[in-house]
């Protein structure tokens, strides 16, 4: 469907009716809101301290400056990558991603953000590598039971949100592949096999990038070594134009 219709289309299916307009817009309020409300965000990150996917619970300006890196460094060049090599509009995909559900644009950490929000967009993106944001679901004690039964919905037919998500997935095959994803992580207590994207898998940068921003763990231990303070977070965004490799996971796989 993404790759067979035209734009305008495209961006319909993605907007859905006015109902689904609706629900995108609280969702967005709700992300928005919980930026200012640590109290919201904090047991979901002790939860996943409790569950082993947290060593270190970085602070908030931490998360803040990590999720900045996170973006520049290695979710937005990598995409760029990926979709200029479809032959896809990296710019015009990125519209259709925001008009389907705009709070999964705003929180690159997911720690502001729903369960379904979560689930949605990764749904809705062919990832880089999905283990981070199954390990984030973990956060929620239903999140990857949702996560099996909405990909059941979206295979079926049957998902509420179908239309618009498979007007930005260019991959027919990508929700096949990670429902079986799902299901193995499930099955090994998280240590399932990297599902990665083909061109995480060709470019060993990217596979640097990904070994650090692609798995929780590994995210938070480098989002604990960043500044503290407003001044030293400041001069990091202003002064490292390029990914800090000293703060890296050193760990291969």
């Amino acid at each position: 469907m993404r790759l067979q219709e035209t734009p305008l289309r495209l961006i319909r299916r993605a907007m859905g009716d006015r109902r689904k307009r609706r629900e995108k817009l609280r969702r967005l309020a709700h992300t928005l809101r919980s930026y200012g409300h640590e109290e919201r965000v904090l047991p979901r990150l002790q939860r996943l301290k409790d569950l082993g996917w947290i060593d270190e619970v970085p602070t908030r300006l931490q998360r803040m400056v990590g999720a900045i890196d996170m973006l520049r460094f290695f979710i937005v060049p990598c995409a760029a990558q990926y979709y200029r090599s479809k032959g896809i509009n990296f710019g015009f995909h990125t519209l259709l991603r925001f008009l389907d559900d705009p709070s999964s644009l705003i929180d690159p950490t997911g720690f502001n953000s729903e369960r379904d929000t979560i689930i949605g967009h990764v749904l809705q993106v062919v990832h880089a590598n999905p283990l981070y944001d199954l390990q984030l679901l973990e956060s929620f004690p239903d999140g990857l039971d949702a996560m099996e039964e909405q990909l059941l919905q979206i295979l079926g037919g049957s998902h509420p949100r179908a239309a618009s998500l498979l007007a930005t997935v260019e991959d027919p095959d990508y929700h096949r592949r990670l429902l079986a994803h799902v299901r193995e992580f499930r099955a090994l207590g998280g240590a399932a096999h990297p599902l990665l994207r083909e061109n995480v898998m060709s470019d060993e940068h990217f596979q640097q990038l990904e070994h650090t921003f692609g798995e929780l763990p590994n995210a938070m231990r480098y989002f604990s070594k960043l500044p503290r303070t407003p001044l030293g977070a400041a001069r990091h965004l202003l002064w490292v134009h390029e990914f800090p490799a000293r703060l890296a996971a050193g760990r291969a796989r």
